[in-house]
């Protein structure tokens, strides 16, 4: 039976109760105390996208929140972080998702308690629809609790962490021909940053999120079932490898960088090489024609019929065995 008397505002996703099986019935916001107001094993989840202060006020009342959750709900700009307020659990998770060659990052918030959970995203942020439809599947979990949705909220945004890292390691895998190249492009050295930059920023939504889960699989036991704590511990294995992975591609960027620069410095002292042999080389001609432009009179070998041709034959043995030298030696 749907109890809905009027619309839900737009920023309401969903408001529902599932009961003691995991079966849903869709509520208006009003409905929600009278709901928690009977002690039946039910539970209430509600999704929400940039609420209004008003809305979460209402939220307040509704469910009881303490005001710093909803003061911080309220500013979508926390930290990733689990606080605990009496008997419920206000949690800060960074969501992230690649546009364009680039990491957007949004907020969720969640209110966990022992018979609700809310969602409130904020910014960069893909809807927890498809999993709710996922849970809805499965009525012998979600009768678990509010707990196993949080599980799959969390779940869903840790998974779609690893894709962002697969696309960026295929993006520098992409690059290294223009990280080992002989000319140097500025624009290697520019997407490289840029792709640390982000990875950075990733890091630090992805590093909290271990700290969240493993005390949700270690210190919440009166809410946390331990049925549910499982499920917890394989999505902590999955942040942990995102983490690990995160942090080996930063050392690899930095690393591409290093080398990169490393090629440009050799590249250009190879140049300078080159330039230093010709100059040896016509050093040789210039000595000779300086030497014999002083103009001095008493200079005999000036006079002789032959001496034009013996001193242009020297001095091109001399430049052709220098040559052959600085060629030996890989100076050209």
């Amino acid at each position: 039976m749907d109890e809905r008397l009027e619309p839900l505002p737009a920023c309401v996703i969903n408001c529902a109760v599932y009961d003691r099986e995991g079966h849903r019935r869709d509520i208006t916001l009003d409905a929600i105390s009278d709901v928690l107001a009977v002690d039946d094993g039910s539970f209430v989840w509600v999704g929400l996208y940039e609420p209004e202060d008003a809305l979460l006020e209402k939220l307040q009342e509704e469910f009881g929140l303490h005001d710093l959750a909803i003061e911080d709900a309220q500013k979508a700009h926390q930290r990733p972080k689990i606080e605990a307020y009496g008997s419920s659990f206000f949690i800060v998770a960074h969501t992230a998702q690649a546009v364009e060659g680039h990491i957007l990052f949004g907020e969720t918030h969640i209110f966990l308690g022992p018979r609700y959970l809310v969602t409130v995203r904020h910014g960069a942020s893909l809807s927890y629809a498809p999993v709710r439809a996922r849970v809805e599947r499965e009525p012998e979990l979600l009768a678990l609790g509010p707990t196993y949705g949080l599980y799959a909220v969390l779940d869903f945004i840790v998974d779609h962490y690893l894709p962002i890292v697969t696309d960026f390691r295929d993006e520098l895998n992409k690059l290294e021909q223009d990280i080992f190249a002989d000319t140097f492009r500025r624009d290697t050295i520019v997407k490289l940053y840029e792709l640390k930059r982000e990875l950075t920023q990733l890091r630090l939504a992805v590093a909290p999120m271990q700290d969240i889960l493993a005390q949700l699989t270690r210190i919440h036991g009166t809410l946390v079932p331990d049925e549910v704590r499982l499920y917890f511990r394989d999505v902590l294995d999955h942040a942990m490898r995102v983490n690990e992975s995160t942090d080996t591609l930063r050392e690899m960027l930095t690393a591409a960088m290093s080398v990169n620069l490393s090629l440009v410095t050799v590249n250009q002292g190879e140049v300078v090489k080159k330039l230093a042999g010709w100059a040896g080389l016509l050093a040789v001609p210039t000595l000779v024609a300086s030497w014999y432009g002083m103009n001095f009179h008493h200079m005999p070998e000036i006079q002789g019929r032959y001496s034009y041709y013996i001193l242009i034959g020297v001095v091109a043995v001399v430049c052709i065995l220098l040559y052959r030298y600085l060629r030996k030696v890989r100076w050209l």
